[in-house]
């Protein structure tokens, strides 16, 4: 495992000049890169997009379609009853009620199973990122120039400066993980006056 330094920057052009002032430092270009980080929820983690695999307040919906399903197919069917009753229809129309009864009901039992869950504080949190998008200039450094990339990162404007442990392949960060917890290197990382 390699030891990495990495910033964040807001531009491409910002970071370019970053690298620029380490290539000045002394770091060689294969052990610099610079790549965008995506937004929040935005990794494509999945083939139809996203992060997560579901979302954490879904989590009781099936049961309250269920619920809900029950509930309108027996108000739908008494509904189909009385128009049956009432104006002499076929009984088809008792039928179609029971099933737009359902349908309305597992709709609105799901709804309403999630909302109580989300009232009732019982979500689960999502995976609450910490990295913000931008991008990162990354530098592959060793225990002995780690501060030293640290201060020219942030001395170039680079903000989130991190520390990490991870493959370095061909010049490039070959295992960064967008969701994974950074660890900041807190000296470099207050605010300056």
């Amino acid at each position: 495992m390699s030891l990495i330094v990495a910033a964040r920057f807001t531009t491409f052009p910002a970071a370019e000049e970053a690298a620029q002032k380490l290539f000045n430092a002394g770091f060689v270009e294969e052990d610099v890169t610079l790549f965008f980080v995506n937004p929040r929820g935005q990794h494509a983690r999945f083939p139809i997009g996203g992060d997560t695999h579901t979302d954490a307040g879904a989590k009781g919906a099936s049961r309250g379609a269920g619920f809900g399903v029950t509930i309108g197919a027996v108000v739908g069917a008494i509904v189909g009853v009385g128009i049956f009753a009432a104006f002499s229809a076929p009984l088809l129309v008792s039928a179609i009620a029971a099933g737009v009864g359902a349908y309305i009901g597992s709709l609105a039992g799901a709804m309403w199973r999630t909302r109580q869950g989300a009232e009732a504080g019982q979500r689960t949190p999502f995976h609450e990122e910490t990295r913000d998008s931008g991008v990162l200039v990354a530098v592959h450094v060793s225990t002995d120039n780690q501060l030293e990339a640290a201060r020219v990162l942030r001395d170039a404007g680079g903000v989130s400066i991190e520390r990490a442990t991870g493959r370095w392949q061909q010049g490039r960060w070959a295992d960064f993980d967008p969701l994974k917890q950074p660890v900041p290197l807190s000296e470099f990382n207050e605010k300056r006056a």
